[in-house]
């Protein structure tokens, strides 16, 4: 464990160093903006609006800095030769999986606590009551969302061969997993077979993102989720982390280093 804490530190600190953290202080930047002109007219419907366009803010930056952030960890190391004295030492590339995981997953988790704690600041001054716990744990999903989508991209840098190409495709494969997948099981009961079957699978087997989509529940203040269903959530993001990485260390088991 102390092996994989190290890996950990050391990508917290690299991502530290990029320019990624301007991505952060940006959106914060147009977070405040919006959040500060929230009582515009007095309107309940606007404050809700300009919440809504926050959050959207929110999840894009995240995800976005989330699989760039993700997609260079491992061609970073084999570019630069890092790699072989890594794991010249006793070091596992399984290890080194898990290293870089979680140190992607806690910088990013860090990110996006500042970004819902700015939104959180902003709209309780400006924009009425908002729901403290619904906004904890609209932040937590949010937080094991990207542990499915990081370790996605994790897989994705070694199957793909630029970090380019594989932040774009991790990138479209979310957007089409939070907007598209739940309505797989529809599209199947007007097609025949066998491509009922199929798309019926892949309804099932797909991780399900829109599930981790809260964002109404502080729009609308509405009551907060059940423990049950948190618990639920995280069974279900440990179960599709815990899969990409099995897989991604499999194949890396097998690659040549260079």
């Amino acid at each position: 464990m102390n092996k994989i804490w190290a890996i950990a530190r050391i990508a917290l600190l690299e991502m530290s160093r990029r320019k990624d953290a301007y991505v952060v202080v940006l959106l914060a930047a147009v977070l405040t903006a919006l959040t500060a002109s929230a009582n515009f007219f007095n309107d309940d419907q606007i404050v809700r609006y300009l919440r809504e366009v926050c959050l959207a803010l929110v999840w894009i930056g995240s995800l976005v800095l989330a699989v760039i952030s993700t997609a260079r960890q491992l061609p970073n190391e084999h570019s630069n030769k890092t790699i072989q004295p890594l794991l010249a030492k006793p070091i596992t590339r399984a290890q080194v999986l898990l290293g870089k995981f979680f140190g992607c997953w806690l910088a990013n988790g860090v990110a996006l606590l500042i970004l819902y704690a700015l939104f959180l600041s902003m709209s309780s001054w400006k924009g009425g009551q908002i729901s403290l716990l619904g906004c904890s744990q609209a932040f937590f999903l949010h937080w094991l969302l990207l542990a499915i989508v990081i370790s996605g991209a994790l897989l994705g840098s070694l199957v793909f061969t630029a970090p380019s190409s594989n932040a774009v495709i991790a990138l479209i494969t979310t957007g089409g997993l939070l907007f598209l997948a739940q309505h797989l099981n529809k599209i199947a009961l007007k097609m025949d077979e066998p491509a009922r079957s199929l798309f019926y699978g892949i309804y099932y087997v797909v991780p399900h993102l829109e599930w981790y989509d809260t964002r109404l529940l502080i729009i609308h203040n509405w009551p907060a989720i059940p423990f049950t269903a948190i618990l639920i959530a995280i069974a279900y993001a440990v179960f599709y982390s815990a899969v990409f990485i099995v897989v991604a260390n499999l194949i890396y088991s097998r690659k040549a280093l260079n």
